[in-house]
């Protein structure tokens, strides 16, 4: 089945960097996380906005990120520095810009047309999900353009709007993680869950983690490098899903040769769905592969 199927890009890690920090924005270079977002927004002063545009720009252009995926958080277009962040993102040779707080799918259009208008019509739009109105919107959003094609989760921003606390249970952000995570899915988009600020709690860091991908989160949105480890082995298919998947895949194959539409292992029906699910989890695992060999 797998015959010309194109490769999954991993998103299972994604760090955050202040572009106003140079050496830290050096060290992205040699860092295991799948994604990299270059922060112009809230990791950045404002008088120092326009000093760490500029140093984006030259660290993007000095290279050397690899295969990680480089995305850039700009600031609003309502700000003294939206416009220019995407006027200088869209040349910056980044692969994906991240616009906060989004509302509106008149927002998002705005912003294709603006990364259109300085030659960068198929840059990728990452859209954070971190207002009331953000979430209730979220469905039109997703489908607001082909651009798009993840769905961020700002857990810290909407647990201050909607006046929930951060639990171990997250019990007051589940209704908006869920419905996000189904308008990514209706949306054939990436969904990454928002990030965990107590580095120190390593127990309940990886426990949050593995909420995430119990809810469906493709990926953990980081602070800091020392959380890439955990995120990367909690949202990459392990050895025994690979391994599971592969025979998966064999059986379904064999069940296909001969003519039928189920398959049975272990004593479990195999469907067309499970052959699908374990496709998906094999590609995204030669991805992997691909990226830890480089």
């Amino acid at each position: 089945m797998m015959d010309n199927k194109p490769a999954i890009r991993p998103r299972r890690s994604v760090l955050y960097m202040p572009a106003s920090n140079m050496r830290a924005m050096d060290k992205a270079r040699s860092l295991a996380a799948d994604c990299i977002v270059f922060d112009l927004e809230d990791a950045v002063d404002p008088d120092a906005k326009q000093q760490a545009r500029e140093q984006l720009l030259e660290a993007l252009a000095q290279g050397g990120y690899g295969e990680r995926e480089l995305i850039v958080r700009v600031n609003a277009l309502g700000t003294p520095w939206g416009v220019d962040d995407l006027v200088a993102v869209a040349q910056s040779g980044a692969h994906s810009v991240c616009l906060p707080k989004v509302e509106s799918v008149a927002y998002v259009r705005r912003v294709a047309d603006k990364l259109a208008e300085h030659g960068a019509p198929d840059m990728g739009i990452w859209v954070m999900a971190e207002t009331p109105a953000g979430i209730q919107n979220i469905d039109e959003i997703a489908a607001a353009h082909d651009q798009i094609d993840v769905i961020l989760m700002g857990t810290s921003d909407l647990a201050k709007e909607l006046r929930v606390p951060h639990t171990p249970e997250r019990t007051g952000f589940l209704y908006s993680l869920s419905r996000c995570i189904i308008a990514a899915r209706a949306n054939g988009l990436d969904a990454i869950d928002g990030v965990y600020l107590d580095l120190e709690d390593t127990t309940a860091y990886e426990a949050i983690c593995q909420q995430g991908r119990e809810l469906g989160f493709d990926g953990k949105s980081l602070i800091h490098p020392k959380q890439i480890d955990c995120a990367n082995a909690v949202f990459g298919p392990s050895s025994v899903e690979i391994a599971h998947s592969r025979r998966v895949l064999e059986v379904w194959q064999k069940a296909e040769a001969a003519g039928t539409a189920l398959a049975v292992l272990d004593g479990k029906l195999v469907e067309i769905l499970h052959a699908e699910e374990a496709e998906r989890v094999l590609l995204l695992a030669d991805s992997v592969a691909r990226m830890s060999a480089l």
